[in-house]
């Protein structure tokens, strides 16, 4: 076979991107959602400079794009990845050889097993994804509640206050984040610990463009701090950043509570539409999702590349 050429696109190339064409394009990913490639010169969302092919005599066989919000100087995701039929190891060595090392999300239609074609879509990039050395790290639920969902009942034995300390929000995210059913929390936990996964859930609530001020503590009826819920938008809207229950109150069905308050705070400030997600295995976070009327729109399976520490 010629030898490939592997580098990143620029702005006067970007074009290259779309020369790619396969039957299961559309199946899997971004573009089954509808959206299309575009860089940010031209209005889009994706960075030449963080866009990467495979080139065989000047075609493109394989093809990846990392995402960012404007204004981050490393790219956050992977989330567009394909290739041309037979060229499952150029699609591998794209991703090896590439400078950026990000998490791969995968974002598939609900009940994409029971779907042959996508089942297959979906195969042919996690196969490739695990021949570049990225590892499964876990499946997850997306959500959309709309207004026609209705607003779920608040049960009203929680007392919500603001608190602008951030000391405060890290030590309760710190000690949610023990006993976790959260993969990403577990997956920082077991390598740096626990209050590494608490400082990065708090980093990335920063990140999101939402005001400060909606970030709340829950307490329990006797007093003692129950949980958190933080109201957000990510760059795609409004969304629920974050529900936690502290370890000693779990059980008790404040994860739903949690959420109702989260989804009455986001309604009042205008939300038409509020993504949402978990993990497939965090069983009474997905219990809260389905009472509070949210249903499920989407499945995502996240891989992980190798950590830099071995």
């Amino acid at each position: 076979m010629t030898e490939l050429v592997f580098r990143a696109l620029t702005e006067s190339d970007a074009h290259l991107f779309t020369s790619l064409s396969h039957p299961d394009t559309g199946l899997v990913g971004r573009a089954s959602l509808g959206h299309v490639y575009r860089p940010v010169h031209e209005g889009g969302e994706y960075r030449p400079d963080w866009t990467r092919v495979a080139l065989r005599d000047g075609r493109v066989v394989a093809r990846a794009a990392w995402w960012g919000a404007p204004g981050d100087p490393e790219p956050v995701l992977l989330n567009w990845f394909d290739f041309a039929e037979g060229e499952d190891e150029a699609a591998a060595e794209l991703l090896r050889t590439s400078p950026l090392r990000t998490e791969y999300e995968l974002m598939l239609p609900t009940g994409w097993r029971e779907l042959p074609p996508v089942r297959a879509a979906a195969e042919r990039r996690l196969g490739a994804a695990r021949a570049a050395g990225l590892r499964p790290l876990v499946e997850r639920f997306r959500y959309t509640w709309t207004p026609g969902c209705g607003l779920p009942e608040r049960p009203g034995r929680l007392r919500f206050r603001a608190e602008p300390d951030d000391a405060v929000f890290l030590d309760a995210l710190r000690r949610i984040a023990e006993g976790s059913l959260d993969a990403h929390t577990r997956n920082t936990a077991a390598r740096h610990g626990a209050e590494a996964a608490a400082r990065e859930e708090l980093d990335f609530l920063h990140w999101c463009p939402s005001p400060r001020e909606w970030w709340q503590l829950a307490h329990a009826p006797d007093g003692t701090l129950a949980g958190v819920h933080i109201p957000a938008h990510n760059p795609g809207g409004p969304c629920v950043g974050f529900i936690g229950v502290l370890p000693e109150h779990r059980g008790n069905g404040y994860a739903y509570e949690l959420l109702a308050e989260c989804t009455h705070k986001l309604a009042a400030e205008g939300a038409d539409r509020i993504a949402a997600a978990t993990d497939q295995g965090n069983f009474p976070m997905a219990a809260a999702f389905a009472k509070a009327g949210y249903p499920v729109t989407q499945e995502r399976i996240c891989l992980v590349p190798p950590p830099a520490d071995g």
